[in-house]
């Protein structure tokens, strides 16, 4: 199987205490494909050393760029298709050149790529994603 997953599904994840950390530790044992690309990389690390800081973020991505499971993904094509947030527009592209199984977020500005239907892409939240998971 293989995820894009949102920013806020890894900030609510990473901590080891966080219910949601399941999908932290199923990434690292290897159990789904996660592609990333340079500026969701970026985001990633912004995003943690605010919620968190400069050593967590850093030791976090370091690991995550060692694991044979995430894929380093070329975007060749800017969709477009997030306009009430373009800045999210980054993990769509990537879930469209990865192709991806699942886009992972609990975001309501996605809920727009549930309405359209190409490029064909499939969100879910990850207590949507925790059924599939388990099954």
């Amino acid at each position: 199987m293989r995820l894009v997953i949102d920013t806020n599904i890894l900030v609510a994840s990473l901590s080891s205490k966080s219910k949601y950390h399941w999908i932290i530790q199923a990434l690292r044992e290897g159990k789904f494909e996660l592609c990333v690309t340079e500026e969701i990389y970026l985001e990633y690390e912004e995003i943690l050393k605010q919620k968190y800081n400069v050593i967590v973020a850093n030791s976090f991505l370091n690991s995550l760029k060692e694991l044979s499971n995430v894929i380093q993904t070329d975007v060749f094509y800017k969709w477009l298709l997030i306009q009430s947030d373009p800045d999210d527009d980054k993990f769509a592209d990537c879930a469209v050149a990865g192709n991806v199984d699942f886009l992972v977020t609990n975001d309501r500005h996605y809920n727009i790529l549930k309405t359209i239907g190409f490029p064909p892409i499939n969100v879910i939240s990850l207590e949507e994603f925790k059924l599939i998971y388990e099954a």
